[in-house]
């Protein structure tokens, strides 16, 4: 019961009766990369989307809007506030609906563009996970 109250917490998730919701890809849209959402508050939704060079499923409630993006785009990304960045789409939603069929034939939003734009909302600088490369051997020509 404790695990479960930190992992609420942690994730940013509302109240203990927050209700969660599955978000039904469209099944003609192939997700071969699996598939994550990123929620804003309603309030954002428009001008982000708007805004964006292109745009995949997107789904709303009355409270946030959720955009699809392929597994993993939270790898050595720090999306910041308001953004919730949810691994799968099991969202903390009451009954959010598909507003917004891609423009591509996939259900994806691109990841980094949207990160970007999430960075500008927030007013923070981009951040990701800098760690050293391994350097890469230089061949000698002799």
């Amino acid at each position: 019961m404790l695990m479960d109250a930190v992992r609420r917490f942690a994730r940013g998730l509302r109240d203990e009766g927050s209700a969660f919701a599955h978000l039904p890809l469209p099944p003609t849209l192939p997700a071969s990369l699996g598939c994550d959402a990123v929620g804003v508050p309603a309030r954002h939704g428009f001008r982000l989307m708007g805004r964006l060079p292109s745009t995949g499923c997107v789904f709303a409630d009355t409270d946030w809007w959720w955009w699809i993006v392929p597994a993993g785009s939270d790898l050595e990304l720090d999306w910041p506030r308001p953004a919730l960045y949810v691994s799968g789409t099991r969202v903390p939603a009451a009954h959010p609906r598909l507003i917004h069929w891609p423009d591509a034939p996939t259900p994806y939003t691109p990841p980094i563009p949207f990160y970007l734009m999430i960075c500008q909302l927030a007013g923070t600088t981009p951040t990701w996970d800098a760690r050293p490369q391994a350097e890469i051997p230089v061949r000698q020509h002799g």
